[in-house]
């Protein structure tokens, strides 16, 4: 495994973590010892970034998580563990209250990385306001560093404004090789501030993995059933990217999700991706996307067929 620093920080992380989405509803897998193998393979290989949210099955995913670590005997320091906390629960009071819950859920004394999920933009709590309390769980131990995700810039900056001693050390925002506009101010605002970017979604929820074509997509009944990029008029659009990558992989001896991760890791070093898996052998594929790298001419290749594409979201 290859690892690098959390943004600004000295804190030691896989170059890939383990999204945990997937310990929900929203893509089905709610038994808790499939989800414990994924873990541990995980655990296994090296990985040491989790990445989860309070959303997550409604504390689904952080209570696998934190009951998996504890029954593999991973010790506390040797796994960073990052959950988020939704835009509704940003005031003073919900932000004690909601924590503390979490805590409980993963079975932990601190956070690592606190990310703020969305932007209370439904409930119009001052940011200022929530900066503060933030700060506070910083000061009293229960949360070690902070980060953001889907923020725009302008917010971004205005949270940072509004803190007196700490800082983000990460942003997180969808990212993939079908839908780029994170990079147009997101990542080099990462890269100009010293901010790890965590792309959710890498491999467009599978769409990029080789596994479906356009005229054979499956009826998905889980999160990916309303995915904007699995819908024929812009699934279609991809056809090009994953004959290529398909071809790329044959030449390396590797899969496409390997590939694309590859690719995107040769993107900026600011980048840990965090793909999710439901299987130990997804795991595996995931880890096989380290320790080797496409020639300049195969990213270039890759990245000029991307760039063609236009992910509609107005389906309906």
């Amino acid at each position: 495994m290859e690892y690098t620093t959390l943004g600004w920080t000295d804190l030691k992380v896989s170059r890939i973590g383990l999204g945990t989405w997937q310990y929900s509803e929203a893509w089905g897998l709610t038994d808790y010892e499939k989800a414990k193998q994924v873990i541990a393979k995980a655990v296994e290989l090296g990985i040491n970034f989790f990445d989860t949210a309070m959303v997550y099955g409604r504390g689904m995913s952080e209570e696998f998580l934190g009951k998996a670590l504890k029954e593999l005997g991973v010790k506390r320091d040797d796994v960073v563990i990052a959950t988020k906390i939704p835009g509704e629960f940003l005031n003073p009071h919900d932000i004690f209250k909601s924590v503390d819950k979490s805590l409980k859920r993963l079975g932990v004394d601190s956070i690592d990385l606190l990310q703020l999920h969305w932007p209370p933009c439904w409930h119009n709590f001052p940011t200022s306001a929530y900066a503060k309390t933030l700060e506070r769980l910083v000061l009293l131990g229960k949360v070690k560093y902070l980060g953001v995700s889907n923020y725009p810039v302008v917010l971004i900056e205005e949270l940072r404004s509004s803190f007196s001693f700490t800082d983000i050390v990460s942003m997180q925002y969808r990212f993939n090789l079908a839908e780029r506009w994170a990079e147009e101010e997101l990542i080099p605002y990462a890269e100009a501030n010293d901010l790890t970017f965590i792309p959710w979604s890498p491999l467009a929820k599978g769409a990029l993995t080789g596994k479906y074509s356009p005229g054979a997509l499956p009826e998905f009944k889980d999160v990916r059933g309303g995915e904007a990029v699995f819908h024929p008029e812009n699934f279609v659009k991809l056809e090009k990217l994953l004959n290529t990558l398909k071809d790329v992989s044959a030449k390396y001896g590797r899969t496409p999700t390997q590939v694309v991760l590859n690719w995107m890791l040769k993107y900026s070093p600011v980048i840990l991706p965090i793909p999710g898996a439901k299987t130990p052998e997804q795991v595996e594929e995931l880890a096989g996307a380290l320790g080797w790298e496409l020639s300049y001419e195969d990213w270039r290749r890759i990245d000029e067929e991307s760039r063609s594409i236009r992910i509609s979201y107005a389906t309906w």
